[in-house]
């Protein structure tokens, strides 16, 4: 049910409105996409790329502190709350966005992302704990499918909405726009209560007299030392690195994509992220079977040539037929490579382990600093060369190296029961 809570702020924030009124009121206000951001002069959607990435990388440095406290102690249900009220309650800040104050925007948009990344680190820590290796496949991609739903439908609520200003007596939607930014914050905050009552607190040890730092130092050389002795595991982090830099790059930068490079409306934009959303809870679950059927290596290899053909097409898109084909394909492929990557760790990690928290920073840190260098690199791109397209070339090759290294990886065995061993 964390899912069903925080993914509306991946949906609405991340991808779709926010972008969208984000690119909209900063054109309006500034008279062009050249704005100023504290007294520095900043394309408008590679300043936001800059602040994404800068939200990444502070929970990179943050959380394997965090997470080795956590797991010594009985916090981690604590640091997920944490996170969650930070990142819900910057949402609703966005209520007060209006174009100008492009500095409360994106203030708002750091903390709010370092909110939710922060929460998931210590979610993504309870999947060994609360089912069996057997299971994480399903449950993960159980998880992602209800994100999907949840978002979809506070996203069509909001998209009614501002379709229909005269409801409200308005002409303009822009106010619509920026409620609907409180209502993720809203609804972020109220499901996740469900998940807060229903999840038990693991039983730690107090830190005593021994300082916190410290004792995050300790658990944290512990799992590096653990991960140093793991090949496999080693291995599939490496190539895990280089796919997250094209994967999350693509989910936060589409809208802006189709914004600038094919001047779509906003209607068409968030039809387009409606299709990704709606396609990704068939993507979970077709390539949860087809994990099960063959394995988790081929399952992943199959996705991630897909998305370098998704970035080779993305060059050549011009028209919004061809961005609702592209949009189909990175629904597939987006569902099914983020529920079995988080999945295919969790069977990576000893049984034995407690400190699943530890272990899940690791996860979490590749993957945030995967989305700074993913990030900032399709920002310099776009202001060295003026172009988006060239961005997303870049992003097939992160993904190209992914599939290098993913093949060295010995993930052969259909169940995954032998990785542990070697």
């Amino acid at each position: 049910m964390y899912d069903w809570a925080n993914s509306v702020y991946s949906l609405v924030i991340k991808s779709s409105i926010f972008p969208v009124f984000y690119n909209t009121a900063t054109l309006k206000a500034f008279d062009g996409e050249i704005v100023n951001f504290f007294g520095f002069e900043f394309i408008n959607t590679a300043l936001y790329s800059f602040a994404i990435a800068f939200s990444f990388l502070v929970i990179a440095i943050l959380s394997p502190f965090l997470s080795g406290i956590a797991d010594y102690t009985d916090s981690k249900k604590s640091f997920m709350k944490f996170f969650t009220y930070m990142g819900a309650l910057s949402c609703m800040g966005l209520f007060f966005f209006t174009g100008k104050n492009i500095e409360w925007a994106i203030i708002c948009s750091i903390f709010a992302s370092i909110g939710y990344t922060g929460s998931l680190v210590f979610y993504n820590s309870f999947l060994p704990v609360i089912t069996t290796p057997d299971q994480f496949d399903r449950v993960s991609a159980k998880g992602f499918s209800l994100g999907y739903v949840g978002s979809l439908i506070l996203l069509i609520i909001n998209l009614v909405c501002i379709s229909n200003p005269s409801w409200f007596g308005l002409e303009q939607t822009g106010i619509i726009a920026r409620i609907s930014f409180l209502t993720v914050g809203l609804w972020w905050l109220g499901f996740a209560q469900i998940t807060f009552r229903g999840l038990k607190a693991e039983k730690g040890h107090p830190l005593q007299n021994e300082h916190w730092l410290l004792k995050g130092y300790k658990e944290l050389l512990n799992v590096v030392n653990l991960v140093r002795q793991m090949p496999i595991l080693k291995t599939y982090l490496v190539s895990f690195f280089f796919y997250s830099m094209g994967v999350q790059t693509v989910m936060y930068m589409a809208a802006s994509f189709g914004s600038k490079e094919l001047n779509l409306p906003g209607p068409k934009l968030i039809m387009t992220v409606l299709i990704i959303n709606a396609v990704a809870i068939a993507g979970a679950y077709f390539f949860a079977w087809y994990s099960k059927k063959y394995s988790n290596k081929a399952s992943l290899l199959f996705m991630l040539i897909i998305w370098v053909g998704i970035c080779i097409y993305a060059y050549f898109v011009y028209t919004d037929y061809q961005f609702y084909i592209l949009a189909f394909v990175v629904g597939l492929v987006m569902g099914g490579i983020q529920s079995l990557s988080r999945s295919t760790y969790s069977k990576l990690i000893p049984r034995e382990t407690h400190d699943h928290a530890s272990f899940f920073s690791f996860y979490d840190v590749t993957e945030k600093i995967a989305v700074v260098i993913g990030t900032l690199s399709y920002g310099l791109i776009e202001e060295l060369t003026g172009s988006m397209r060239n961005s997303t070339i870049a992003l097939g090759f992160f993904f190209l190296i992914g599939i290098i290294i993913l093949s060295f990886a010995k993930l052969n065995e259909k169940t995954n029961k032998k990785v542990l061993a070697g």
